[in-house]
């Protein structure tokens, strides 16, 4: 690698070490030397100039920190001389104009998914256990031994036969250390070769809390059974819980008014024991997978995709390198007429205002506007607030500030317009990049 830092905008006022660069060296840069104060590790800032205290730190070409106290060039950033902040934002006429990107190559590809009565296309299918309350979980647990390694779906066996093989070690005296894993473990045949797996939503709520995460939670559910990927789906309910299986079942019909997909709903007080309550819904959950074992996977336009992008364990290097390339199949989708949903709203702050003028309609504008100052709210409320968003792996790998991991973020949600902003549990209508606040 030749060079040895990075100015990611014009704007900026520190620098990227691309390498580990040590204290003393010099750095050439644009026909400026820096000396280095200090060892400065790959990932890592370092100042353009002398830095008063409140000056503010840009990166990305955003405002991203302000100085604590004076700092010389050739000095690192970090949290002791650097605070987090971010521009204010606001609501303005922007004349946005997308280019976008070429897709000729893909025009008329296809991928091989499973079509919905909906319309729309899963690229897995699953059959999924929910429980509406927490007190199901057990029960769940139950079914779930009593399925995964009969139906080929277990991931463990190789994990197991290794503790069996340590315990062999260990009656008969034998070297512990000497024991490795059995990597060409085999499961069990999958019976069922068009369904890709069974998946449990143990969870824990559904009672003891508030009505409004009860019905928070009926709609993430009703969400899921909703979701292209999933095929069929079981329901387990107490009975006596907040969440009721109605309620459920109306926010599920809600969404999607036409759901066709093969619902089971079983309640544990209106079953005669629990035992007879496992094995029916052991029995009647494998005559769906029967049925759903019947759909194949046929092409279906690149259109049809809904892609999802959130958090990858960001690191000073992200936002340079993975997440701008993550942010380029997205504009390639969107060209495509796909969907592209783009989540955690702490990691958008101080990226606002740049976000806001990407969308064409004041409505959408205005609910972001809302949403983001409503989260920023509830957050200080609580004795928190955005500026506490990195974690110590974050900052130890270069992201001093919550708006340097927002700014690094947001490339993944690429270039084209925000054609709609989705509150939490709300579903993606519209082709393009939407927002979801979570």
């Amino acid at each position: 690698m030749s060079a040895k830092v990075l100015r990611i905008d014009v704007k900026d006022n520190v620098l990227v070490a691309l390498s580990d660069l040590t204290q003393g060296t010099n750095v050439d840069f644009e026909g400026e030397k820096y000396a280095l104060l200090e060892d400065i590790p790959a990932k890592h800032k370092f100042f353009m100039n002398d830095m008063s205290t409140g000056e503010e730190i840009f990166m990305y070409g955003v405002l991203v920190g302000k100085v604590q106290f004076p700092v010389k060039i050739g000095s690192r950033m970090t949290v002791e001389n650097t605070k987090h902040a971010a521009d204010p934002y606001q609501y303005r006429k922007a004349n946005f104009k997308w280019q976008a990107p070429d897709v000729s190559l893909f025009e008329g590809r296809t991928f091989h998914g499973y079509h919905r009565e909906n319309g729309e296309v899963g690229t897995a299918n699953y059959w999924l256990f929910i429980p509406t309350v927490f007190c199901e979980n057990r029960n769940l647990d139950i079914i779930k031994e009593a399925l995964y390694k009969e139906l080929g779906y277990a991931v463990d066996d190789k994990y197991k036969k290794y503790t069996h093989a340590l315990l062999e070690a260990y009656q008969q005296g034998g070297d512990l250390q000497a024991i490795d894993l059995q990597r060409n473990v085999t499961n069990v045949g999958r019976p069922f070769a068009n369904v890709d797996g069974i998946k449990f939503l143990n969870h824990s709520g559904g009672c003891g809390g508030t009505r409004q995460d009860a019905n928070t939670l009926s709609n993430l559910l009703a969400a899921y059974a909703n979701h292209p990927n999933v095929a069929g789906v079981t329901v387990l309910s107490l009975g006596c819980e907040h969440l009721q299986a109605k309620q459920f079942k109306d926010d599920l019909l809600a969404i999607n008014p036409n759901f066709k997909k093969p619902l089971i709903l079983l309640g544990q007080q209106q079953s005669v024991s629990e035992e007879e309550l496992i094995k029916q819904t052991i029995r009647e959950t494998f005559l769906g997978l029967v049925e759903i074992n019947k759909v194949e996977r046929k092409p279906a336009p690149l259109s049809k995709l809904c892609v999802g992008v959130k958090c990858g364990g960001s690191d000073g290097f992200s936002g340079i390198s993975a997440n701008p390339a993550v942010g380029h199949c997205a504009d390639l989708l969107v060209a495509l007429g796909a969907k592209v949903l783009s989540a955690e709203f702490p990691e958008l702050c101080g990226v606002e205002q740049e976000l806001i003028d990407r969308m064409p309609e004041e409505e959408t504008a205005r609910k972001f506007i809302r949403l983001m100052s409503e989260y920023d709210d509830l957050a200080h409320k609580v004795g928190s607030g955005f500026y506490m968003n990195p974690s110590p792996g974050n900052i130890k790998d270069g992201l001093i500030t919550d708006a340097i991991k927002s700014a690094g973020a947001a490339k993944k949600a690429g270039t084209s317009p925000v054609v709609d902003v989705l509150d939490y549990t709300e579903p993606a209508t519209k082709p393009g990049l939407s927002l979801v606040c979570t």
